[in-house]
Parts: C-alpha cells; structure tokens; sequence
C-alpha cells in the first residue's frame, strides 16, 4: 500500500519519468494505483468508471510528469489531487446526462463528494495513524471486541487499550470535519485552484 513517499523519492520518479523510463511508470502505478482506484471508486460508486479514472490519471501523469511541482506537497498527494479532480469531472459529465433541475443536481454531485473526501480522508487517517492505534481500532471495529478482548489480545492493560482506542477514535472524529479556509484535508497537498 502506497505511503507518504520521501521528497527524494518524489523528486527522482519525476526526473525518471521526464526522461520517459516506462518502468518509472509501472512503479509509480504500483505504489499509488490501489489508492487512485479506490479513491475514483469511492467517488463514483461504479468500478468501469473507476478503472478508467485511474487510465486517465496515471495517462496524465505519463504526459505531464513537469505538472508535479514538489514544492505543494508529495507526490502521493498531487496523485489523489489528479484524481479527485478526475472523478468530480466524471460526476459533472453524468449529472449532465440526468433529468432535474441544475440545483438539485448540483446539491447531489456536492453530497457524493463531501462524503467520498470523508471517507477518503479516514482512509488517510487510519493508514497514517501508528500501528498501536490502528491494531487496537481494527480489533474494535472490525473484530468487534470490547476494549478489554483489546487489551487482552494487544497484551496490554486495559486502560493503554481504552487510552488506544479514545485516541484513534478521535483522530478518525476529523475525518468529517472540513478543513480550515486555505487548508487541504491531510495528505491532500496544497488545495487545487479550480
């Protein structure tokens, strides 16, 4: 699963895939692709126009290599930018094609995205949260333990586990919360002029 890669890194893919290097690009599509996929999946709720959002960026990317300015953030985030941007022109195109009124139409396609960047970002924040946190909301959330099974199967008392828990939970509290005039949510780089 694709990380917050080092500057450095960024700064080579790029310089790699100026010079044209294909197997830049597969590495690069290796790394990000789940997290474009699921980021246009999210967003569209349809796994045809998913796929070919993730052409369409990963084309971009192929392209436009001297798009990605290091300065506004890492590359993973010009990528989910790139995507997000994709996918919110894809949702317009299809509310193009529908029956209603442009207000209504537009009050949908603002819904669809305010809950994909939700979700988006609680991704974000659960992939980026130290692994102690992570384990204990999995077991919490997903295995459906209480914070003393926690406690018992991380091996730890059960106030670090309560402690685990509260802490996660909070984090994943700004998940729905939108950001700050001028901010963009975490891991999303600087905000796009539109």
């Amino acid at each position: 699963m694709a990380k917050n890669a080092p500057p450095r890194w960024d700064r080579k893919m790029q310089q790699r895939l100026a010079r044209g290097e294909a197997a830049a690009l597969g590495e690069l599509y290796d790394r990000f692709a789940p997290l474009v996929h699921s980021q246009a999946h999210r967003m569209l709720d349809d796994e045809t126009a998913a796929d070919l959002v993730t052409r369409e960026v990963f084309g971009y990317v192929w392209e436009n290599p001297d798009a990605y300015d290091p300065k506004q953030g890492s590359m993973r985030s010009w990528v989910a930018r790139l995507t997000h941007r994709q996918s919110v022109r894809r949702l317009r195109e299809e509310a193009d094609l529908r029956d209603g009124t442009d207000e209504e139409i537009e009050k949908e396609l603002e819904e669809r995205v305010r809950l994909a960047t939700a979700a988006a970002r609680a991704d974000y924040i659960v992939s980026s949260m130290p692994a102690p946190l992570r384990a204990a909301l999995e077991l919490a959330h997903i295995q459906r333990r209480d914070y003393r099974q926690t406690a018992s199967d991380l091996g730890v008392s059960e106030d670090e586990a309560r402690r685990r828990l509260r802490l996660g939970l909070q984090l994943l509290s700004t998940a729905r919360s939108r950001p700050l005039e001028g901010m963009s949510p975490p891991g999303y780089g600087q905000p796009l002029e539109q």
